[in-house]
């Protein structure tokens, strides 16, 4: 009799601790995000942080989301990769708008091949076609690869990147080995998460403009998903993985300490006219 109480106290409490674990689970990843984004807007300035992190995590979480078609998942995961999608769209969308504000001379890099005038006809960039004074963007250029001056730009990227490899899992859900290999595509890319930060800094010289809160937040929850990946026994390339991404968080905090009682270099705070070709 008493069993039944207690079971009838436990059933409603498992639920809800079983609801907020998929909550954190869901919304957890972004939080590291939100004091990088805080910072970057009450400086106006984004030197201090890789938007290649941002590339990293949207390819690893569409990916993730590709392959939950071939092997599906538990949702809270599912969830947890759209979510992330949105806030790094909202982080290029800041770190756009304050790079383009604080460089002079800024000439349009553009990701299509199509550009648009100020009438705003849609043209080719050939010289017998259209003439010298219209200002036309720079076609697709690898050495701006990801330094655009639009964030509509990012946008077509991610929507050409989503559709070219969402038609190739389409044609090849049936073969088993396409899928495990898009499966270990989506955790190694994530486990690299940290290694544009980590370049970033080491260019810099510098960890100034990045966020020391988002890196501990980065440690402690790789370390969590490590810990959790081993107890639970699960693939063994995850627990690599998760390793992986432990010691590239522990290596940017070592630049944190190198950096700031070593410093290597005076850091300006003047206007960053180069910024567009930095990591």
């Amino acid at each position: 009799m008493e069993a039944d109480g207690l079971q009838w106290l436990f059933t409603p409490l498992h639920q809800i601790v079983s609801w907020s674990a998929s909550g954190a689970m869901v919304f957890g990843g972004v939080v590291p995000y939100i004091p990088q984004y805080r910072d970057i807007k009450r400086t106006q300035n984004a030197e201090g942080f890789s938007t290649y992190v941002c590339l990293v995590l949207l390819v690893a979480n569409i990916l993730r989301i590709l392959f939950w078609f071939g092997r599906h998942f538990e949702s809270p995961l599912l969830w947890q990769s759209i979510v992330m999608i949105f806030t790094m769209l909202l982080m290029l969308k800041l770190c756009t708008e304050v790079r383009v504000t604080n460089e002079l001379n800024l000439k349009r890099r553009s990701f299509a091949v199509l550009s648009q005038d100020t009438d705003g006809i849609l043209h080719r960039r050939y010289p017998k076609i259209v003439p010298d004074c219209c200002p036309v963007g720079m076609n697709f250029d690898l050495h701006y690869f990801w330094h655009w001056s639009k964030f509509t730009d990012y946008v077509q990227c991610v929507l050409t990147f989503t559709g070219v490899t969402g038609y190739i899992t389409y044609l090849s859900l049936d073969s088993a080995l396409f899928v495990e290999t898009l499966g270990f595509l989506a955790v190694f890319t994530e486990a690299m998460l940290g290694v544009p930060q980590l370049y970033r800094n080491y260019q810099n010289r510098s960890t100034e403009g990045m966020s020391i809160k988002m890196v501990l937040m980065w440690t402690s929850g790789d370390t969590f998903k490590t810990v959790y990946f081993i107890l639970n026994q699960a693939p063994f390339q995850f627990s690599i993985c998760g390793l992986l991404q432990v010691l590239v968080d522990i290596a940017i905090l070592l630049q944190v300490y190198l950096y700031t009682y070593y410093p290597q270099k005076p850091v300006s705070h003047a206007a960053h006219p180069v910024s567009a070709k930095a990591l």
